[in-house]
């Protein structure tokens, strides 16, 4: 018995002992532990450190990089001129220099729809001289050979329809005697969405306007004044030649086509305006997907990208509009559009021919009159005391009145005949401000001076040669006091 409880007391201190020794190595294995975590806190601490200090590296890193890339952009935006265009020239990797050396561009811009080429117009552009010219030319002008033999298929918008872009581009060359490359087709769909891309374009609509054609599915009602047109209207507005009953614009204004040419060309400045305001520079995308999905050209990007800075900067009062020249008849029994061939060659040489010396840079605005045009100067030297020269007596002239008074025109093209000038030929033009005379047959300074000098005021620049004329004066109105 005492064995037994010796025993079970043994067992007893046994197990205690061995309690004692696994809980004796747990708590010092707990313990080891306890002194690893705290080992390895210390190096996590450092390599998250070491890691912070790495990141912050590299961030200081990117931000000067970006630091100094701004500046570089900044001083490449200042050299190209700043602001807006100044952005644009730098992003799409232009420069001011290359602007310099820009050459006129000239284009045929087209305005289709359903495959009819309702809108016509020849555009030149000059980079460098911050000018634009656009010249209407109505879809009924007749491009046949024979008027007694005349057809539909004789008119120059069916010209697309039969032969594409460059037959009406060859068309558009013999009628103007130009030599236009590139083309610009823009569907009514692209004017749409366009318009409604920069948020709907703000234009004073002339007349009420009231026309609905089931077969093209087009609907036009829209009311005269100063509004808001969505993309929708816009079509119809530009579109819109006579109301249901067939009244249409005033003759003052241009009736029927003549009156939608006039109305196309003043959008069209409008909208150009609006398009090129900071705020549509979030919307290049859409607007460059728009131009990209539904406007047809033979233009190259690199040759365009050239162009499209110096856009931001363009002042649409630097440009020129007009309609060709002529008048509608009967043609066998067609109605068609005669263009007056003197009088387009004429305009063709002022509006797109003109050349414009250094010293005075050469503008030009819009037209209130469906025929005439408008010259502005822009002085950027004093201008030279009249010289007192005599004038030679074999030299032609071309007048062209800007004055806006008839009284005041004859007087002066009287002392001009008074004085042995040929006068060859008269065109009337809205007010201008200053005189510009023309030299377009590499008279000598002498004799061009002789006439400045007898008018007592007058720009002298350089145009292309005229057969029939050595001199074409476009008189102005302001700042002129003709000698008697």
């Amino acid at each position: 018995m005492k064995d037994k409880r010796k025993n079970r007391s043994s067992e007893k201190e046994y197990d205690e002992i061995e309690i004692y020794v696994r809980d004796n190595e747990n708590t010092k294995s707990t313990k080891q532990t306890k002194k690893k975590s705290k080992r390895d806190k210390k190096e996590d601490k450092k390599k998250n450190k070491h890691k912070k200090h790495t990141l912050r590296k590299i961030l200081l890193a990117i931000l000067a990089i970006i630091i100094v890339a701004g500046i570089v952009f900044f001083i490449h935006v200042q050299k190209n001129g700043g602001g807006l265009k100044g952005i644009v020239t730098t992003v799409i990797g232009s420069s001011a220099e290359k602007e310099k050396e820009l050459q006129d561009i000239y284009m045929l811009v087209m305005g289709k729809s359903e495959n009819m080429t309702d809108t016509i117009m020849v555009v030149k552009y000059s980079a460098k001289n911050q000018s634009a010219s656009m010249l209407s030319i109505p879809r009924d002008t007749f491009t046949g050979n024979n008027e007694s033999k005349a057809s539909a298929f004789d008119k120059i918008n069916s010209k697309y329809i039969n032969g594409g872009a460059q037959a009406t581009l060859k068309a558009v060359n013999d009628l103007t005697g130009l030599n236009i490359k590139y083309y610009l087709i823009v569907d009514t769909k692209a004017l749409r969405d366009l318009v409604d891309a920069i948020g709907g374009v703000e234009f004073d609509v002339p007349i009420d306007m009231d026309y609905d054609d089931v077969t093209q599915s087009l609907h036009i009602h829209v009311k005269k004044g100063l509004q808001l047109l969505n993309g929708e209207q816009a079509e119809g507005v530009v579109r819109f030649r006579h109301n249901n009953n067939y009244t249409s614009y005033p003759a003052s204004y241009g009736d029927n086509d003549l009156g939608r040419m006039r109305t196309q060309r003043e959008f069209l400045k409008i909208l150009l305006k609006q398009l090129m305001k900071p705020t549509n520079i979030t919307k290049i995308n859409n607007l460059l997907k728009i131009a990209q999905e539904e406007v047809e050209t033979n233009i190259d990007w690199n040759t365009a990208k050239g162009y499209v800075p110096s856009l931001f900067g363009f002042n649409t009062n630097n440009l020129v509009t007009n309609a060709l020249p002529g008048e509608p008849k009967y043609a066998n029994g067609v109605a068609v559009f005669i263009a007056s061939q003197s009088k387009t060659k004429d305009l063709i040489n002022t509006m797109f021919l003109q050349v414009v010396d250094n010293t005075e840079k050469t503008t030009e605005g819009t037209d209130t009159d469906n025929n005439t045009t408008s010259t502005n100067t822009t002085k950027s030297t004093t201008s030279a005391t009249p010289t007192t020269l005599k004038p030679k007596s074999n030299i032609s002239l071309q007048l062209i009145n800007g004055t806006g008074s008839k009284k005041k025109f004859e007087a002066a093209k009287a002392q001009l005949k008074n004085q042995g000038y040929k006068i060859q030929g008269e065109v009337t033009t809205t007010p201008i401000d200053k005189t510009i005379i023309i030299n377009r047959k590499e008279l000598n300074k002498e004799e061009v001076e002789a006439v400045k000098s007898l008018l007592g005021t007058g720009k002298i620049t350089e145009g292309k040669t005229s057969e029939k004329n050595n001199i074409t004066i476009n008189n102005n109105n302001k700042k002129q006091s003709f000698k008697g």
